[in-house]
């Protein structure tokens, strides 16, 4: 049985892809430091190290001592907004994390990484879909710090022999069908998990952030992919490297994509409510689309999504903010 190392495993993506890997016969540790995770997260059967990843030495220590075949390195900051009024903590938490973890992995002789990047790199979309061959062009320090990361992570790969995934997410949205897992983050910047408030009555109303972009609607337009699909695309990815595969990049979504004011009114339709909503200013850094082109991850990894449809999606991070009592 392969023993993996997940980087930030109580968090939101991180606690879903835990419970895929042992849901597939991986045995689990688990390092984050609770910062933005909660241990309400963390799966019973995955072992815990409560710890910063930008300790390199704490961490070789864990990946030696738990004789770790693998890594998925979650462990980051995420809020655009954030990360432009505080980029030296987004470069910090983000950029040097991954340096200090690739530093534990040449310690350790740990050669398989699986890295959780973001569309973000790309910058602004156009209407057409974007592949992994697309420039990159970042719009704010959150995907530089990931652009970064993704570099380094193929630099070191001469140094010691790592083999790696990098996974490029879309807009991640939705909670467990089993109401085990979702998204709980105070004050999210998430736009699902923002109208799922306002439909539960914990926002007295929502706002849009602009509605003069360059797309049908005016409203931004993401590509939306449930949080069980991608945690679905890290098992995949693992058991490519196990097998011997190469180094890969790769986007995950769905190839389509939604804009806000089609998300909120799907929020409205399953929940049946129809909560206040407001225009406000556009936010600095956020593109106008970004839609996938999934051709690849389908190709090299075999990934088919099971849950690609939007009211699904809100449905489950309806449902999942309903029974939330934080």
């Amino acid at each position: 049985m392969k023993k993996i190392l997940v980087t930030g495993g109580a968090g939101y993506i991180g606690s879903h892809t835990t419970n895929a890997l042992i849901e597939n016969g991986f045995e689990v540790v688990i390092i984050d430091d609770l910062s933005t995770g909660f241990e309400c997260l963390l799966h019973p059967k995955a072992k815990f190290y409560r710890g910063c990843v930008t300790d390199a030495e704490t961490t070789a220590s864990i990946l030696t001592k738990e004789n770790i075949d693998g890594v998925i390195h979650f462990a980051a900051k995420i809020v655009v907004p954030e990360s432009i009024s505080q980029p030296l903590n987004y470069y910090n938490n983000n950029t040097v994390g991954v340096i200090r973890t690739l530093e534990a992995c040449k310690k350790a002789g740990v050669k398989k990484f699986v890295f959780s990047s973001t569309a973000a790199v790309y910058g602004n979309g156009s209407n057409a879909l974007v592949n992994e061959s697309t420039p990159t062009a970042p719009l704010n320090p959150y995907g530089f710090s990931k652009l970064m990361s993704e570099q380094l992570i193929k630099d070191v790969e001469v140094e010691f022999g790592l083999k790696s995934v990098i996974l490029r997410y879309f807009n991640v949205a939705g909670a467990s069908q089993s109401k085990k897992y979702g998204q709980i983050t105070k004050n999210a910047s998430h736009l699902i998990k923002i109208a799922c408030e306002a439909a539960v009555g914990k926002r007295s109303e929502m706002f849009i952030t602009g509605d003069d972009y360059n797309t049908p609607d005016g409203t931004g337009v993401r590509d939306y992919i449930h949080v069980e699909d991608l945690a679905d695309a890290h098992v995949a990815a693992l058991n490519y490297l196990m097998a011997g595969g190469d180094s890969q990049t790769l986007n995950c979504g769905y190839g389509h994509g939604a804009s806000v004011k089609e998300v909120i009114n799907t929020i409205k339709k399953v929940s049946g409510v129809d909560f206040k909503v407001s225009i406000g200013p556009r936010r600095v850094g956020d593109a106008d689309s970004i839609v996938s082109d999934n051709t690849k991850i389908k190709k090299i990894l075999n990934w088919n999504p099971k849950r690609d449809n939007l009211e699904l999606i809100c449905r489950s991070a309806y449902e999942w903010e309903k029974e939330l009592n934080l």
